[in-house]
């Protein structure tokens, strides 16, 4: 609480809470909650734990070359991961998954964090890819959308920041005498003395994280395989859909999907409050949707989101008997203590 990322996030999520309800009918969204088949949501959330395996196996395949680990062992981990990142600011549940594959089945954290952020780089280039494949479609939808009209502006740097990111990953992998040389380099003139020896073993481990990179038939699998990823999860998107009087093509949910992803990167309130309705709920309003409607639709399917997977995380974390509170206070009062 006494952190000011923490309410800085806070912050972020009230602005984008005011531009999701401004002008909008809470009783009119209230009556489409109350006529909503909820039955619907059902095979959405199949769907969406279909996602998660495969995120698992994503990150077995990532980690292959530090240690084989079974898809069947890191489901519950990134499911603990992703009540993680719905719990507590900052993504912290990505460093909450690396601390538990730790305790499991002893993978450093700093490999395990390499490849989380592998992981991420590449899920930033598939949503990104959601919104290109979509521009023209983007292009077609009114101006009446809060922010949605400036997105195609917000992909191209987008573009360009995640490009950057996968070029310097790819390099560091595929050529990692000179990566190591060079973070050795930078550790030994701007690092600490007492930290030095830590960091270069993390740096090495680090590296150690990105040697599924080093084959570009991998660097393809572990693309395919994200796609795959957000397709299932835009599946879940396709069925809770028709739990409401209200129809857009698969094309348009995509592209809804690409956008609120993107946005939920902003830092917010833990859970993504806000960073996921605003976006979601424009981007419906400007395809056609009744802002009821599309207020209502998101609510669910947020909801729908955040609570099967946050609910099997925690019992898979109090499975594990970790207390994060416990996990937490060491990483941040010793951080180098944790690879």
């Amino acid at each position: 609480m006494k952190n000011w990322k923490f309410w800085l996030g806070v912050l972020i999520s009230a602005l984008f809470l005011w531009l999701a309800l401004r002008g909008l009918g809470l009783e009119e969204m209230w009556e489409t909650l109350q006529d909503a088949n909820y039955w619907w949501l059902l095979p959405g959330v199949g769907v969406y734990f279909l996602g998660v395996w495969a995120r698992a196996w994503r990150w077995h395949y990532l980690l292959r070359p530090v240690k084989a680990v079974k898809t069947g062992t890191m489901f519950p981990v990134v499911a603990i991961g992703y009540m993680g990142n719905n719990i507590y600011p900052a993504r912290a549940g990505e460093v909450l998954r690396a601390v538990v594959l730790k305790r499991q089945e002893s993978v450093p954290i700093s490999a395990s964090l390499a490849t989380i952020i592998v992981e991420r780089i590449f899920d930033g280039v598939v949503m990104l890819a959601f919104v290109f494949l979509n521009l023209p479609r983007l292009a077609q939808l009114t101006a009446d959308s809060g922010f949605v009209g400036n997105i195609q502006q917000v992909a191209v740097w987008g573009a360009a920041a995640f490009a950057l990111a996968l070029a310097a990953f790819l390099l560091a992998a595929m050529f990692p005498q000179p990566a190591e040389q060079l973070s050795r380099w930078a550790i030994t003139r701007l690092g600490p003395v007492r930290l030095r020896p830590r960091l270069l073993e993390m740096a090495e481990k680090f590296l150690g994280g990105l040697a599924s990179l080093r084959s570009p038939a991998n660097a393809l699998m572990v693309f395919a395989t994200s796609v795959v990823i957000w397709l299932l999860e835009t599946g879940k998107y396709w069925f809770v859909m028709h739990a409401f009087p209200f129809q857009v093509d698969f094309f348009t949910l995509m592209l809804m999907n690409g956008i609120v992803n993107l946005a939920t990167t902003l830092p917010s309130a833990p859970g993504y409050v806000g960073t996921f309705d605003a976006p979601g709920i424009a981007v419906l309003k400007a395809a056609g949707v009744d802002a009821a409607l599309a207020a209502g639709y998101t609510l669910v399917l947020h909801v729908a989101l955040w609570v099967p997977i946050t609910l099997l995380g925690a019992f898979y974390l109090a499975r594990e008997g970790i207390k994060w509170s416990e996990e937490a206070d060491k990483i941040e009062t010793n951080p180098v203590q944790t690879s």
